[in-house]
């Protein structure tokens, strides 16, 4: 059981980490969107150029993840790095890293292999019994769980495509 003062050194590292990562992040998006044509050819005001939002949305993310990492930099904190390692070896990493698995599957394998309804369907169903039947201390049964989750995928994965392709006329892939 961990006490008050190792839950809080862990939060410095990971936010330490996180601002880190956030930085970066930004720099990035800031310097990609800084290199994106100007439109100058077709006289567009500079003050319009494509990029000037995200542009200003890197710079801010850049900003506020220097500011963790700086912040989480300068708060002492007792306990080393391998106490914040052994966290991704909890059930909650097991988590996360199942669903970050899940969502990078819908959106680089299903989304433009199958119809936009049918792979939102088939990734709301997969989340909700890997969660449910898999990944979790008290398993649902089998039939409660494939029935919630098909209804759920129906209602849901219908209903985004209907709100998207009807009432905001956007065309999905």
């Amino acid at each position: 059981m961990q006490t008050d003062e190792q839950d809080r050194a862990l939060r410095v590292k990971a936010d330490l980490l996180t601002g880190i990562v956030l930085a970066l992040l930004g720099l990035f998006v800031f310097y990609e969107a800084y290199t994106m044509s100007r439109l100058e050819a077709r006289r567009i005001h500079p003050a319009t150029i494509p990029g000037l939002v995200p542009m200003m949305l890197g710079a801010g993310l850049a900003f506020l993840g220097a500011l963790l990492a700086s912040r989480s930099w300068r708060m002492e904190a007792d306990g080393g790095w391998r106490a914040f390692g052994a966290l991704f070896g909890s059930m909650t990493a097991v988590r996360v890293m199942a669903g970050m698995f899940l969502f990078f599957v819908f959106t680089l394998g299903l989304i433009g292999w199958l119809p936009f309804w049918a792979a939102s369907m088939l990734f709301i169903a997969a989340f909700i019994l890997t969660f449910e039947m898999v990944l979790t201390d008290a398993p649902v049964p089998a039939a409660t769980s494939l029935f919630w989750a098909a209804a759920t995928a129906l209602v849901c994965g219908g209903g985004i495509y209907y709100l998207f392709a009807t009432v905001f006329l956007v065309r999905l892939p």
